[in-house]
């Protein structure tokens, strides 16, 4: 699978969609808010926002990837 950085305006990045050879199969949009509107809420019904990602992630139970095992040098580094 090959990834793809398209930027631009909308018609921009549909043209570039367009040109990509191959099925594509999903895509992430982030769009940004008209200046001084509100804040979108978040769900507050305990709704995973990120579920639908869950078959693209890794869970490895037994890597620590807290904030200072992250930050903090290895014996072999």
């Amino acid at each position: 699978m090959k990834t793809h950085v398209l930027k631009g305006s909308k018609q921009e990045i549909a043209e570039g969609l367009v040109q990509i050879d191959g099925d594509v199969r999903e895509a992430i949009v982030f769009v940004e808010e008209p200046a001084g509107a509100a804040p979108m809420a978040l769900p507050d019904n305990g709704e995973d926002m990120f579920a639908e990602m869950g078959p693209l992630m890794v869970d490895v139970p037994e890597v620590d990837d807290s904030r200072e095992a992250i930050y903090s040098r290895m014996e072999s580094e």
